[in-house]
């Protein structure tokens, strides 16, 4: 099958490095006159190696070569920033809103809320070597950081709410999943609708067991690496 021939190719290039991260690919309709073939074999091959890791698009913009991804300890309780810096790569926050408000049923049912019950919700997008990677929102009970919104968010959530408010997160349950990205969520990364995601849902318990948040992150699926190690 010729698409199985095309993504060898190309994956042989990026193996060799003739093709770096983040390096942009020519057009489709380039490459289809390069592979001699037509558009619609030729995103078979693109989509398998976007699938693979090897490839992301963005919007309008074309294909590009992936970096390599960072590893996400869930083992290991620190932020995005910190988890980047320790695998010597840059991390940056933009930060999108940050309001009081009810919360919405279905962080209500996430989080096992009764009816009327406010939140602080926090929504920000991460970025490595300021490439959007992660759309992430952040829902802090209000009475555990009654000014949080006051704080800049520079690093993360449980940062602002360690250093500003002593509150310090002892449990942390994740929920791992795979799903797709659509609408304001893949506008954000600069991703086409439907773009395979990793969504990992986290609750945060203080010492008494009470649940400080809840966040959920939309991980562009190259951008990260999943991993940990279970030691007897």
């Amino acid at each position: 099958m010729q698409y199985l021939s095309i993504q060898q190719a190309i994956l042989e290039q990026i193996e060799s490095g003739q093709l770096e991260a983040r390096q942009k690919l020519p057009s489709e309709r380039k490459l289809a006159e390069l592979f001699d073939t037509t558009r619609v074999t030729l995103r078979e091959a693109l989509a398998l190696l976007e699938a693979d890791g090897k490839l992301y698009r963005e919007d309008r913009r074309g294909w590009f070569i992936a970096p390599t991804p960072m590893i996400y300890d869930p083992s290991l309780m620190i932020g995005f920033v910190e988890r980047a810096q320790q695998q010597q790569r840059v991390a940056t926050h933009q930060l999108l809103t940050a309001k009081s408000a009810l919360a919405t049923k279905e962080a209500s049912r996430l989080m096992t809320l009764p009816p009327f019950s406010d939140l602080f919700t926090i929504t920000r997008v991460r970025q490595l070597e300021h490439r959007p990677v992660c759309h992430v929102t952040s829902m802090i009970v209000p009475r555990f950081a009654p000014n949080l919104l006051d704080s800049d968010f520079a690093t993360s959530v449980s940062s602002a709410l360690n250093e500003s408010f002593s509150v310090s997160i002892s449990k942390i349950q994740y929920r791992i999943s795979v799903t797709s990205l659509i609408g304001d969520i893949a506008a954000a990364l600069n991703a086409t609708d439907g773009a395979i995601a990793i969504k990992i849902m986290r609750h945060m318990y203080d010492q008494q067991h009470s649940l400080i948040g809840c966040s959920v992150e939309y991980w562009r699926h190259d951008a990260i690496n999943i991993q940990t190690e279970v030691v007897s």
